[in-house]
């Protein structure tokens, strides 16, 4: 099983829309094939940030097949109300030739509960068992995976490779200490924008699944090799990490919170990108203070930035 797709910067692609509000999959391909190209090791679709509640099962798929087709390295995101639909999801994956899957817990119905959980989770890494996968733990899917669980299932299932992690630092922490420093053939992905330093430094992450990275790509990369760096003892590298990840920490916040999707819209639109102008639902709209506030934020860290890098490349 290959687990090197799981690796370096992914970002988690947004889905653009049309005028019509329906998905933009020309945009989106070339979205995935522009990150790609400037040095992401695949894409995530579709997930959180790729608005999956909101999209029907066709929609979703078409976005991974064109995807693939194009040659963007893609991995699928399962996230679904029942599991029926997530083996959907795998399934199709697998036959279109994706190269991973984001496991998501089941929602709503037995969400808390264990078994169900474990069922769920085993019937969407059965139907693509030559895909390798992780299982994403969010806070806002209402269900922690532990270390138990997860080898339980690995044990069954040897395309279950890795974990993403999106709890924030101390379920990083839990993560690297009691699941990937278990087995060293067990790959953690840091899942949340606010902890790349803390997930290689101290973590010993293999890699981060981004949303500011759609807007900032190329900084975001920055930061992510100099905490590679910084993972390995580099003092240098691991002064320069802390401060670029401290510059970023607003942008890097919307990560947290459940408006991400408008926020890290909003920045591509600053930065020109207009097939990220609208949302699926059209009363989902920053409030003109949001608007104001990030524009601020995204404004001074340019600032900061262009500054930085003058004095860290003159030094």
């Amino acid at each position: 099983m290959n687990h090197s797709i799981f690796s370096g910067c992914i970002p988690a692609l947004m889905t653009p829309c049309t005028a019509d509000r329906a998905p933009d999959y020309d945009a989106l391909v070339a979205k995935g094939r522009e990150l790609v190209d400037l040095g992401m090791r695949a894409v995530v679709y579709c997930g959180s940030m790729g608005d999956w509640p909101l999209l029907s099962e066709a929609e979703r798929q078409e976005g991974v097949t064109r995807l693939v087709a194009a040659g963007v390295p893609t991995i699928v995101g399962t996230g679904a109300v029942n599991s029926k639909e997530a083996v959907s999801h795998a399934t199709h994956a697998a036959r279109v030739g994706a190269q991973g899957l984001m496991v998501i817990p089941r929602v709503l119905s037995r969400g808390t509960a264990p078994a169900a959980q474990k069922a769920h989770f085993a019937a969407i890494l059965n139907a693509a068992p030559e895909l390798p996968a992780v299982i994403y733990n969010s806070p806002y899917y209402g269900f922690t995976t532990r270390a138990e669980l997860f080898f339980e299932l690995r044990r069954e299932h040897p395309n279950l490779i890795g974990f993403k992690e999106f709890g924030g630092a101390d379920d990083l922490r839990y993560a690297a200490e009691h699941i990937t420093s278990q087995d060293n053939d067990v790959s953690l992905m840091i899942g949340v924008d606010t902890q790349v330093v803390h997930g290689f430094v101290n973590c010993n992450a293999t890699g981060a699944i981004t949303g500011v990275g759609n807007a900032l790509p190329r900084e975001v990369l920055q930061l992510i090799a100099l905490s590679q760096k910084a993972a390995k003892g580099d003092v240098e590298a691991r002064r320069l990490a802390h401060e670029l990840e401290s510059a970023l920490a607003v942008l890097s916040s919307f990560d947290e919170g459940v408006d991400l999707v408008l926020y890290y819209k909003q920045l591509m639109v600053l930065n020109g990108d207009s097939a990220y102008e609208l949302h699926f639902n059209e009363s989902d709209a920053l409030s003109e203070a949001q608007r104001r506030y990030v524009e601020t934020q995204y404004a001074l860290f340019r600032e900061w930035y262009a500054q930085w890098s003058a004095q860290t490349s003159a030094a």
